[in-house]
Parts: C-alpha cells; structure tokens; sequence
C-alpha cells in the first residue's frame, strides 16, 4: 500500500488514476503515469481531510506487490512538483499536528506495533482509543473550573459571583489528586507488561538452576555441567507466559568462593534477583536466603527428581513440577497486570506527579486562615500545565470562557 497525504492529492488521483474516487470507497483503477503508460491495476481509495488518519486529504493504493511495480509507482509520484517521500513516523507526526491523535495515542500506536503478546495488545488498544486522553481532558476541564472560580473572586470582584470558593475548589482538587493517585499506582505494572516482567531463578550452584531455565524456554538457552560454578553471568530468555511478557533469568549460583570472576557473576545474580518481579528459589532443603526472599517468591527443593518424597520439588530434566510452576508465575504476574492503570510510560507519571504535587500546594494554601488567591491560582495553572504535558495545552482563553460560560459576566 502506498499512501499519499496532503493538499495535492485530488490533483494527484486524476492523473494516476483518471479522476478522484469516491470518498472511503474501494475503487478498481488502471493506475497510468504523467505520459499516460499503465502501471498497474490497483484499488484506490480516497479520503478526505475529515476522515483520514492524517487530518489531511489522503489516497491510498493497494497495488501488486512485487518489487517492480512499487518502484515504478514511486518512480512516478516523485515527479510531482510538490511531492516528496514521507519522513519517519511523518504520517502520524501529522497525524498528531492535526489532533487527529493526542501524544498519547501516538506512543500508543507505536506500542501496538511493537507488541509481542496479548496483554501488550490489548494495553496498546486501551491507550490508543484515548482512554488516558479522555481522562486528562476531565482532569483538565476540573482544574480550569477550579481556576475559574479563583480568577473570578480577582478580576470580577463587584459582579455577582460567589465570595468564598474555597469548597468548591477543594472538591474539585480533591477529586483530580485521587484520580491522579490511582493512575501514578498503576503506572509500573502497566510499565511491566509493555517491557517485560522478570522472573530470576536463583539457588547455590549445581541445583538445577539452568536446566530448569532449559526446560521453561524449550531449548539449550543455557550451559549446563556436573561442575558447579558453571554459569557466570545472567542469562537471559524472553518468552510469553499467559499472554504476558516475561523474561527469565538464569543466575550464578550463591556461595562463598575465592574465584574473581565467579564473585562478579554471583554479585550481578544478586542485583538482577533483587530487581526482578519474581524469584524462583531452587535449593536443597526449601529454605531461601532470607535477604533476597519477597513475598510472592517461590521455594522449591531442585534436582526433583532424585528425590523420593512428594513435596514442593522441581526437575528440569524430567520436567516434574515444571507445568505447576509455570501456573503458578502466570497467575501471580496475571493478579499484579490486573492493577494496571492506563498510564503506561515514565513520561506519563512524571507529568502526573508534578501535577499531584501542585494540587497538593493548592489544598495546603487553600486551607489557610487567609489563603492567597493570587498564589492558589498561579499554583493550579502550574498543575494544569505539568497535565498538559501528557495530550496538549490549556490557555487562558479557555479559563475565561469557563468564566464568561458560568457566571454571565460577558457583555
């Protein structure tokens, strides 16, 4: 499919295609160049500028595939006067510009492009339907009434309007900064599921360890030996477990040793443990070093399948009790995705933070004996701005409006 956007595109359609389809209707087309020689037989579809991705007039052509066709259907586009290829990511950059698609949106379609599993996927569709977009806009719409009532005690002071605002104000910080709470809450689940969780294996050396990574990532991802000591750095195996994202870890094995290099590896096994979502013990006598042990942590008693008794005990080689671990990483990662907000990037929180952080300075002044509004009010704007950050921008046209709408003071 090639894709062409902008004010030329009617111009364009007549003479490729020998008139300008009907607006979003597939239509077959002898596709022909400026001396009029067939190129192809295509459908085309036009779109115009209120209906397309790019906020702009668009046609799109669905040609043959092969390499010669599209060569020399971009052969013939470039010798338009006003055309020119598209940049990277340009088409939704316009996109964007034309507020066909807030930033939010656009970071969400580049997450559903890049998605791996089913939980990216459907946490990509989520964001990109402007879920976190909708709720700024209430955010927003929220802070610019509360600024309105403030900047209306100043400027508007002999009309009739309320003289004490205090409680509406609050109640409407009050409700943005819980709203605002219970996103930033959700933001490093819903970080997990689009990076990526992880699960380290973590135990003493020759219990198992690596041939359990093995058996988890159906192949020799890993070296293993009768020679303790073997691994000695992390190694890494992405997979999908119940349709999320988790990368395993393969870890050196814990003990006390004059070897350098093996004590740089068991230094990084503690780190990258620590740091992960989920340990999974494996030891001779099910107890965990208590340093390292989370709750939610798994122990289990390795090289299962030398042991007689039935207990908590795993075996990469034999596979036993390799299904119930899986089921049991899955519903613990499945029960932490499931407190995923709708924020999703770092760029997100820090913008709701900020804005948290101002809202609070404006409850703290609000509730003074004598608070200053000039200072409550400027302190709202610098929340509505740090809120601005995640789709766009609020400006002071938009609080007089609120002004003017809600007390009927425009003449």
């Amino acid at each position: 499919m090639i894709r062409v956007s902008g004010p030329d595109v009617e111009y364009v359609a007549k003479v490729i295609c020998g008139g300008v389809p009907l607006p979003r209707t597939a239509t077959l087309r002898v596709l022909q160049n400026q001396e009029g020689q067939r190129l192809d037989e295509a459908l085309v579809i036009h779109f115009p500028g209120s209906a397309s991705f790019t906020g702009e007039p668009v046609l799109e052509l669905q040609v043959h595939g092969s390499m010669a066709v599209v060569s020399v259907v971009l052969e013939c586009l470039s010798r338009f006067d006003r055309l020119r290829p598209a940049e990277q990511g340009e088409f939704t950059r316009r996109a964007l510009t034309n507020e066909r698609l807030d930033l939010t949106q656009v970071e969400a379609l580049a997450d559903l492009i890049d998605s791996e599993t089913e939980s990216q996927r459907r946490q990509a569709m989520r964001a990109l339907s402007g879920d976190l977009g909708r709720k700024a806009a209430r955010w927003r719409q929220a802070l610019i009434r509360a600024a309105a009532l403030l900047e209306a005690t100043i400027d508007f002071a002999d009309e009739d309007v309320p003289e004490d605002v205090s409680a509406d104000v609050l109640a409407l910080v009050d409700q943005v900064s819980h709203d605002l709470s219970t996103q930033i809450a959700g933001v490093g689940v819903a970080e997990r599921i689009r990076d990526g969780f992880e699960v380290a294996i973590v135990g003493p050396p020759n219990i198992g360890k690596s041939t359990l990574l093995n058996a988890l990532a159906g192949r020799d991802a890993a070296i293993t030996s009768e020679y303790a000591g073997t691994t000695r750095d992390v190694i890494e195996v992405r997979m999908d477990l119940h349709g999320l994202p988790v990368t395993l870890l393969d870890t050196a094995g814990l003990r006390a040793t004059e070897d350098a290099v093996e004590c740089i590896g068991i230094a990084r096994a503690r780190d990258r443990a620590s740091a992960a979502d989920i340990r999974v013990f494996l030891t001779s006598d099910g107890v965990a070093p208590g340093d390292l042990f989370r709750d939610d942590d798994i122990v289990l008693r390795g090289k299962g399948d030398l042991l007689d008794e039935v207990g908590q005990s795993i075996s990469g080689l034999t596979g036993k009790g390799v299904d119930a671990l899986v089921q049991q990483i899955g519903a613990s990662l499945e029960e932490r995705a499931a407190g995923a907000g709708i924020a999703i990037r770092a760029r997100h929180e820090d913008a709701m933070r900020r804005g948290a952080s101002s809202l609070q300075n404006v409850r703290l002044m609000v509730s003074e004996a004598e608070p200053n509004v000039d200072l409550v009010a400027e302190e709202l704007h610098t929340a509505i701005r740090a809120l601005d950050s995640l789709v766009g921008r609020v400006d002071i046209e938009s609080v007089l409006d609120e002004i003017f709408a809600s007390f009927c003071l425009g003449k």
